[in-house]
């Protein structure tokens, strides 16, 4: 009876949603083009990282250089942007990366990914709250700041309390709460005036930087740099200086530029979020995807080239470049289009933050993994109204109270969870058989004369013989199009692949400094973990591949989304190991909310998935014998 019960739980918590059975209609009210998505990634991503950013990684890691390093940060980013664009052209529903993981991985990965993105998603409200505000407050002379120290002040060293509560950072999540509250196109018009204005000022510095700038910049001397500083100490010159030239900090400062410059690119998945609101999402979503990253990559590109053009690198100020940077060449007045341009910035940046929320709240309410109450739609607004209320509520103590940047790591640890899974998801999905492939095997199995029935919800659609596992089929499965073994494989190989990679990570995190020296050990076990990933990735790559035609689909596949794991695993191991305990106590507290309550209220027990309307649940575990409808179709 034991071993029976573990087995049920077992298949509940990796129940899967069938790509079909999700709502066909949308709660939501369609009403984003193309054009709307484009400008909410672009706004999104493309915040308060370009004023601050450029001139911290072109300083202090990679001089000039920093162009390369926006170019290998935009080619990762593009990598899982291309990811979300296939999930956006098959999956078109509002939860974004929750959503991909129930149709493929299963409703516990789906609800780990979902409950991580939750807390991202706060947590970047909130900074970005608070970035909105001091920048305000730099304007006005610190004014608030020190009237706010005097009056209210926390001063509670060794914690994670701000000096004093940020009042300004919770009027602008109330604002931006009753904003979203109003209607989607209402927020999707001030994100396109303000993401306009910051694109405009972001071409100004452009302009400003190729024609006031001096190539000699690029090419500058250990001699430049002590006649402009009077340092004469080497070791100070190696830190402060480097090697000089274009690539003054080496390979090192470049790779090491580029993990850092990566997270500039990140916000991009909630274009995946607009699913439901989108007026043809299958298109939209993938052209706003890699369109608006691309974008990105362009202004970061732009900018950080004419950071380095306007004066030398380590002379750069790392809080304030720009400003600094026109300064410098006596442009006074471009300090003040600077100043206009990251408040428009973090503007666009903040709502970027906090619209995707309430939906991943919503997708995961309605489909009973956390209180229903939360999935329910305002009828005339058509917005998720309790779950924006709450996103406000949950955010603005955060933003009041918190010194919020020792919960940026934790933030990036949700945000790569979740890119790593969905290349995850890409290639166990791409591996499933789908309805053309299941027309397909009719004529094949037709001709092959099998004398075996397959049956689609109890109807029977040919013949098909059982297959049995055999090794031989690892490396030559019996057809040349998806069966039901032939995606089990995948499933099963590319779990293995994961956890190889963690491993193989986690080994070059920790002991790099051995493995360059060449320590056996350390050189032996990262061959072992390379050699044996390598197989299962054999092992993927001969297994059939759906021929189901989508509007996009990741090219190379197993090798991208392979890449793309690699590098978002790697920048995981990168965090520091209270960002990972502090990840473990949130997920400990959502596996509390999921087996009270979200694993007996699952719609995927009764075949409602994507439905908001209560159910009474009856206890699953003691209805062993029943097939569970949640299950993945055969």
């Amino acid at each position: 009876m034991t071993d029976s019960r573990l087995v049920s739980l077992g298949k509940m918590l990796l129940r899967r949603i069938p790509l079909d059975d999700r709502q066909v209609d949308s709660q939501f009210a369609r009403c984003l083009t193309t054009l709307d998505l484009i400008c909410l990634g672009v706004g999104t991503t493309l915040g308060a990282g370009v004023y601050v950013l450029c001139g911290e990684v072109a300083k202090e890691k990679a001089g000039p250089a920093i162009v390369l390093c926006f170019l290998i940060a935009a080619v990762s980013s593009i990598l899982a942007g291309l990811c979300y664009a296939e999930f956006g052209a098959r999956v078109p529903k509002v939860g974004s990366a929750y959503v991909y993981c129930y149709v493929t991985v299963g409703e516990i990965w789906a609800f780990i990914v979902g409950w991580v993105l939750i807390l991202s998603y706060i947590i970047a409200t909130a900074s970005v709250a608070r970035a909105w505000s001091l920048t305000f407050d730099n304007l006005v002379g610190q004014a608030i700041s020190q009237w706010l120290k005097s009056s209210i002040p926390i001063n509670l060293p060794g914690t994670m309390l701000s000096e004093y509560p940020d009042l300004l950072a919770v009027l602008l999540i109330v604002l931006l709460t009753a904003l979203l509250s109003f209607g989607v196109s209402e927020s999707a018009l001030m994100g396109k005036i303000f993401t306009g204005i910051n694109v405009t000022v972001l071409g100004f510095v452009f302009i400003s930087g190729m024609v006031k700038g001096d190539l000699a910049n690029w090419s500058l001397t250990v001699d430049n740099f002590i006649n402009a500083t009077n340092i004469t100490d080497p070791e100070l010159i190696k830190k402060e200086f480097g090697f000089g030239g274009f690539v003054p900090f080496g390979l090192h400062g470049i790779l090491s530029g580029a993990a850092t410059c990566f997270y500039a690119f990140v916000g991009f998945d909630c274009i995946a979020a607009t699913a439901d609101e989108a007026l043809n999402p299958m298109q939209s979503i993938p052209i706003g995807i890699v369109a608006s990253l691309l974008c990105c990559f362009v202004a970061y590109f732009g900018v950080s080239m004419a950071l380095t053009l306007l004066m030398p690198y380590y002379l750069l100020d790392t809080q304030t470049p720009l400003p600094n940077a026109f300064d410098f060449v006596n442009q006074a007045h471009g300090r003040y289009v600077v100043a206009v341009g990251s408040l428009c910035a973090l503007s666009t940046s903040l709502l970027g933050c906090m619209f995707p929320l309430p939906r991943v709240i919503h997708a995961m309410a309605s489909d009973g993994l956390i209180f229903r109450f939360l999935s329910q739609m305002c009828e005339k607004t058509k917005t998720p109204l309790q779950a924006t209320v709450i996103s406000g509520v949950v955010a603005a103590p955060m933003a009041l109270l918190f010194d919020l940047d020792v919960l940026v790591d934790l933030m990036s640890i949700g945000t790569l969870l979740a890119y790593t899974l969905v290349a995850h998801c890409v290639l166990v999905l791409r591996y499933q058989p789908s309805h053309l492939d299941d027309s397909l095997k009719t004529t094949t199995l037709a001709e092959a004369g099998s004398d075996q029935k397959i049956y689609c919800k109890g109807k029977e659609l040919t013949k098909e013989p059982v297959e049995d596992f055999r090794m031989m089929l690892l490396l030559r499965p019996r057809m040349d199009i998806p069966t039901h073994l032939s995606g089990s494989i995948v499933y099963g190989t590319t779990a293995v692949l994961l956890v190889l990679v963690f491993m193989l990570c986690s080994v070059l995190g920790i002991c790099w400094d051995e493995l360059v020296m060449g320590q056996y050990s350390v050189v032996a076990n990262c061959a072992i973990l390379t050699l044996l990933s390598f197989l299962c990735l054999v092992i993927i790559w001969q297994q059939p591949q759906t021929r189901e035609v989508y509007s996009f689909k990741v090219p190379l596949v197993p090798v991208l989304p392979l890449i793309s794991i690699f590098f978002n695993v790697g920048l995981m191991m990168q965090l520091s190991l209270t960002s990972w305990i502090q990840l473990a106590a949130w997920i400990a507290v959502g596996f509390v909310i999921y087996f009270t309550y979200g694993i007996r209220n699952s719609s995927a027990t009764f075949g409602r998935v994507g439905t908001s309307t209560p159910l009474n649940a009856p206890d699953e575990l003691q209805r062993q014998d029943e097939p569970s409808r949640g299950t993945q179709k055969t």
